[in-house]
C-alpha cells in the first residue's frame, strides 16, 4: 500500500494498482445529505430521494503516512471533514471513514477506472455479467416479474401489481465487486447503495449513510482473487452426498400426490435422490395461486402419516424437503407465541406490525433480538430437523420494512440489507447445532454480505417461466456467474421456473431445456410453480419422463466430477459454475460472455435458452476440445452446432483427466 502526495493531491495503490486519486479539481469523496422514501408493497420497493446537499472534499491534510498505515482529513472550505484511515494487513487494504457531523448520510466514493475495464460480481446479477457500463443499486427485493421495461409482461405487471422490476433489481445484492484490473473492493455498509460504473475514468460507489470502511484486495490471477475474497467473506460447506444421487423433485398436494408421483417417476427411471414438498404445512389459494400456510410445522390435515411415510422413503434411499421463511402468520400458534414473548417487529410505537404477504398477514421475527434467534433455531430444530427434514427452502428475507422497530435499536432502513445474512445464520447455526452440517441442505434465494459461509446452496429466484433474457432460462446463467464471483459457488434454479402471470405460461419445450441445463449444475430441482395446473410439469407425457430418466442418469453420472467441484469451492472458494476467463486470462472475448461457462475447468457448457432451435451458435476459448455427444473435434472459435433436446452444447477438454467419464455420459 502506498500513499503518493504532495500539496495538491494524492495517490493510493496497492501492490501497483492505483484505487484511489485526488486532486482539487478532481475529488474522489463527496459527502451530504438526503431524505429517503421507501415505498414497498409485497416486496416490491420504489424508493425515492430528496437530495438536500452534495459537497466535494476538495482540500486534504495528511496526518500520518507510514508503511501500512496512513490518516488524511478531506474537508471543504466550510471546514466539513472526513477523516480516512487506511490500514494493510495479511494483503488486505481497508480504508476506515469517520465523520464528525452526525448529519452526513450520504456519500460518494471515486475508484479509478480504465476505459478497457471490466467489471462483476455485486451479488447475483440476472442480466448482466459484465457490469461496466451500468449502475447498479443495491437492495435487497423482489426481483419484479419479466426485469424488463420494455416488454408487455413487465408492463402488466407493474400496472397491475406493483412488481414489473427492472435489470438491477435482484434477491441478492451485495456491495463487492471484481475488476480486471486484478483486485476485489467491498464497501462495509448495509444501507442502500449506488454501484455506478458508467464512467470512462471512475467507478462511483454511493451510499446512504457512512461507511464503515472500503476493502482492497489485488491478486496475479482471477483464481488467486476469487480464494482471496472468499477466505475473507466465508466458505459454503460441502453438499450432502445425497444430493448426487438424483433429482430433487418438487411435488405438492398431500401424502398420497407425492407418493403417487414419486413412484411413476421412479417407475420411469428417472433417478430422485428427494422429494421437495412446499406445502408440507399446509397450503393458501390466493389470486395469485397456490401459497403456503405459514406456521412452520408439519400439517397433518395436508399431508397425513407424513412422520412415518418419512423414515419409510429415507429407507428407500429418498430423502424428503420443505419450506420455511422468516414469517409467522397472524392467527396461529408460532405469531401467537412470538408475540406473547416479544420476539416479533413492531410499529414505532410498539404496536403490533404486520407485513402484507399477499392476502395474508405475518409478523416479522426480530433477528436483532438475541432470544428471538434462539427461539426460531429451536423451531427450526425441533420443527423441521427432528421431524425428518432432510433439507428445506429458507425463502424470503428481503421483506423488511424500513419503518418498523428493532430490538437492537438501528434503524430498519440500515438493517433491511442485513437481514437475509443474519437469516442464514440462524438456518446454519439450527443446521450445525444439530450436528447435520453436510447431511441437511437448504437453499436460499435473498442475501447480501455474510450470506457466504452461511448458506449451504444458493437459488436464483422466481424466474418467469419462459425464454425472456431478463426473467427467463438464460437469466439463470449471468445468476450463477455473478454471485459465484460474490462468494457463493454453489447454486441453482428452479427447473421450469416458478412465476405464471400475465399470460405466461410454461411450455413442454421450456421444461426439457431447463432440465437439459440443470444437469451441468450442482443441484437439480424441479418446481411446479405458482400455478402448477397452467404449467407443463415433469409426468406431462411419457416422452418427458424418459427425458427425465436421461437427464437425472447424466446428472448422477457426474458425480465424482462434481464431488471434487465442490470440494474445491469450499477450500477455495472456487465456484462450480465458472466464467471462462477464469481460466483463459488471455482471451479477451471470454470477458463479455455471460450464457455460457466453465463447468469446473474440463466442461464448457453453451445452454440452449431460446426456442425452437435445432443449432446453436457457440464460442470455444482456444484449445483442444471434443464435442461431448458426437466425439468431434475442435479448437478455439466460433461454431453452429447441433442443439437438439436432450443434447445441449458441451464440450470437454481433449487432454482432460476426466476424458473416459466424460466419454461415458456422451453414449448415454
Amino acid at each position: 500500500m502506498i500513499l503518493n502526495n504532495n500539496k495538491n493531491e494524492f495517490e493510493i495503490s496497492i501492490n501497483g494498482v492505483s484505487v484511489i486519486k485526488h486532486s482539487s479539481e478532481n475529488p474522489f469523496i463527496f459527502i451530504g445529505k438526503g431524505e429517503a422514501n421507501y415505498d414497498m408493497y409485497r416486496g416490491n420497493f420504489k424508493i425515492t430521494d430528496y437530495l438536500e446537499e452534495r459537497i466535494p472534499l476538495k482540500n486534504f491534510e495528511v496526518t500520518k503516512n507510514e508503511k501500512n498505515h496512513f490518516e488524511i482529513n478531506l474537508f471543504d472550505h466550510h471546514q466539513l471533514k472526513l477523516t480516512l484511515i487506511g490500514k494493510q494487513k495479511e494483503g488486505k487494504t481497508k480504508i476506515y471513514f469517520s465523520s464528525e457531523d452526525k448529519f452526513d448520510n450520504r456519500i460518494w466514493i471515486r475508484i479509478v477506472a480504465e476505459e478497457d475495464e471490466k467489471i462483476y460480481g455485486c451479488g447475483e446479477q440476472l442480466s448482466y455479467f459484465n457490469l461496466r457500463g451500468k449502475n447498479f443499486p443495491l437492495w435487497t427485493s423482489e426481483p419484479g416479474v419479466g426485469r424488463n421495461k420494455n416488454t408487455y409482461t413487465t408492463w402488466q405487471a407493474d400496472v397491475k401489481d406493483k412488481a414489473g422490476g427492472d435489470y438491477y433489481n435482484t434477491n441478492y445484492p451485495e456491495p463487492t465487486y471484481i475488476s480486471t484490473r486484478k483486485y476485489y473492493c467491498h464497501l462495509e455498509s448495509t444501507a442502500y447503495l449506488d454501484f455506478d460504473f458508467r464512467n470512462k475514468k471512475f467507478h462511483e460507489l454511493q451510499c446512504w449513510n457512512i461507511p464503515e470502511f472500503i476493502l482492497f484486495e489485488t491478486g496475479k490471477t482471477f483464481l488467486d482473487i476469487q480464494e482471496k475474497l472468499t477466505a475473507n467473506f466465508g466458505r459454503q460447506p460441502k453438499l450432502p452426498e445425497w444430493v448426487y444421487d438424483g433429482l430433487i423433485l418438487g411435488l405438492q398436494g398431500g401424502t398420497e400426490v407425492v407418493l403417487d408421483k414419486l413412484n411413476k417417476a421412479l417407475d420411469a427411471g428417472i433417478k430422485v435422490s428427494g422429494v421437495w414438498c412446499q406445502d408440507w404445512q399446509g397450503k393458501r389459494i390466493t389470486s395469485f395461486g397456490k401459497r403456503l400456510n405459514w406456521n412452520w410445522k408439519w400439517s397433518p390435515e395436508e399431508y397425513p402419516n407424513l412422520d412415518v411415510e418419512i423414515k419409510k422413503l429415507k429407507e428407500r434411499g429418498i430423502k424428503f424437503l420443505g419450506y420455511i421463511n422468516p414469517y409467522v402468520i397472524e392467527g396461529y400458534d408460532l405469531y401467537e407465541e412470538a408475540k406473547a414473548n416479544g420476539y416479533l417487529a413492531t410499529k414505532l410505537d410498539g404496536s403490533d406490525y404486520t407485513v402484507d404477504f399477499g392476502e395474508f398477514y405475518c409478523g416479522v421475527v426480530d433477528f436483532t433480538n438475541p432470544k428471538a434467534c434462539e427461539w426460531y433455531k429451536n423451531v427450526i430444530k425441533t420443527n423441521l430437523i427432528d421431524f425428518g427434514l432432510d433439507g428445506w427452502m429458507a425463502d424470503f428475507g428481503e421483506y423488511l420494512p424500513t419503518d418498523c422497530k428493532l430490538s437492537n435499536g438501528l434503524s430498519a432502513e440500515v438493517m433491511h440489507n442485513a437481514w437475509p445474512a443474519m437469516w442464514a445464520k440462524i438456518n446454519y447455526e439450527a443446521v450445525k447445532e444439530a450436528g447435520k452440517l453436510e447431511e441437511i441442505v437448504y437453499f436460499m434465494r435473498a442475501g447480501f454480505t455474510g450470506t457466504q459461509k452461511y448458506c449451504t446452496l444458493i437459488w436464483a429466484g422466481d424466474q418467469s417461466v419462459d425464454f425472456s433474457l431478463d426473467d427467463g432460462l438464460a437469466s439463470v446463467i449471468p445468476a450463477a456467474l455473478s454471485v459465484g464471483m460474490t462468494g457463493n459457488g454453489l447454486s441453482h434454479s428452479d427447473i421450469g421456473g416458478y412465476t405464471s402471470l400475465h399470460g405466461n405460461k410454461r411450455n413442454r419445450e421450456l421444461l426439457l431445456r431447463w432440465a437439459e441445463m440443470a444437469a451441468f449444475t450442482p443441484v437439480m430441482r424441479t418446481h411446479e410453480g405458482n400455478r402448477p395446473d397452467d404449467n407443463y410439469q415433469h409426468d406431462g407425457d411419457i416422452g418427458a419422463m424418459k427425458f427425465f430418466a436421461r437427464i437425472t442418469d447424466i446428472y448422477t453420472s457426474l458425480k465424482p466430477y462434481m464431488k471434487t467441484l465442490v470440494e474445491e469451492n469450499t477450500k477455495y472458494g472456487i465456484p462450480v459454475q465458472r466464467p471462462i476467463f477464469f481460466h483463459y486470462e488471455n482471451d479477451l472475448r471470454s470477458y463479455d460472455i455471460k450464457y455460457q461457462y466453465l463447468l469446473g475447468e474440463d466442461l464448457l457448457v453453451a445452454p440452449v435458452h431460446q426456442e425452437y432451435m435445432e443449432k446453436w451458435n457457440v464460442y470455444l476459448p482456444e484449445d483442444n476440445w471434443v464435442h461431448l455427444w458426437t466425439g468431434e473435434e475442435y479448437t478455439g472459435g466460433d461454431y453452429e452446432v447441433s442443439a437438439r433436446l436432450g443434447y445441449p452444447p458441451v464440450f470437454y477438454k481433449k487432454n482432460s483427466k476426466w476424458k473416459s467419464l466424460f466419454q461415458e455420459i456422451g453414449a448415454k
